[in-house]
């Protein structure tokens, strides 16, 4: 499988209207695996398992491509996949490590400590999100991650919209309770290191 940083990138596929024909599965795997991989990694699958987890992402979408109806959002049928994938990752509990404890290769072009200060940010969401439970995460990650309209998000997760919109509340709220928690934790670890060093 194509690692999707060495990927051709691509916006997704436009299959929003009606006539669309369906989308050839080549094509679509080389414009949503990027989307596929950041989806996974987002609903907790750990690094070091992403290439297999969404290698049967796709397996399945493969399987399903003759299924997809044209006239709804492509992106909110492929996270779904990837929902019930990382679901089962996470039954299966083949990760025991946080997923916030690996660290990407960072971009040379950045100073320093405009990297350092990134890779904290994105440690800090990280864990955040592993505060979630998987379906309050899910509509987090696809709304105010992805940008996906409540409807669709509700539609692709085959819950009723209420049940979407309540989830967001809550996941909003546990969330932010979460930054807050660990931005005190490493306020007071950061303290600690400054006594231990004089």
């Amino acid at each position: 499988m194509t690692d999707p940083r060495s990927a051709p990138q691509a916006e997704g596929v436009d299959l929003s209207t009606a006539e669309a024909p369906r989308p050839d599965f080549r094509a679509l795997f080389q414009a949503e695996c990027s989307y596929v991989f950041h989806s996974l990694r987002r609903l907790g699958v750990h690094e070091r398992d992403l290439e297999d987890v969404a290698h049967e992402v796709f397996l399945a979408i493969h399987k399903k491509l003759g299924d997809y109806d044209p006239s709804r959002p492509l992106r909110p049928w492929i996270f779904a996949f990837a929902y019930r994938f990382a679901s089962d990752y996470r039954k299966l509990a083949r990760h025991r490590e946080r997923s916030g404890d690996e660290i990407e290769v960072a971009d040379t072009t950045d100073s320093v400590d405009d990297r350092i200060d990134a890779e904290r940010s994105r440690k800090l969401v990280v864990e955040a999100l592993d505060a979630l439970d998987l379906d309050k995460r899910a509509v987090f990650v696809m709304h105010e991650i992805d940008g996906i309209a409540m409807p669709a998000i509700a539609a692709s997760l085959g819950i009723p919209v209420n049940t979407a919109y309540s989830r967001l509340r809550l996941a909003r709220e546990a969330f932010a309770s979460a930054v807050k928690r660990l931005r005190l934790r490493g306020e007071s670890e950061a303290a600690a290191r400054r006594r231990d060093a004089r």
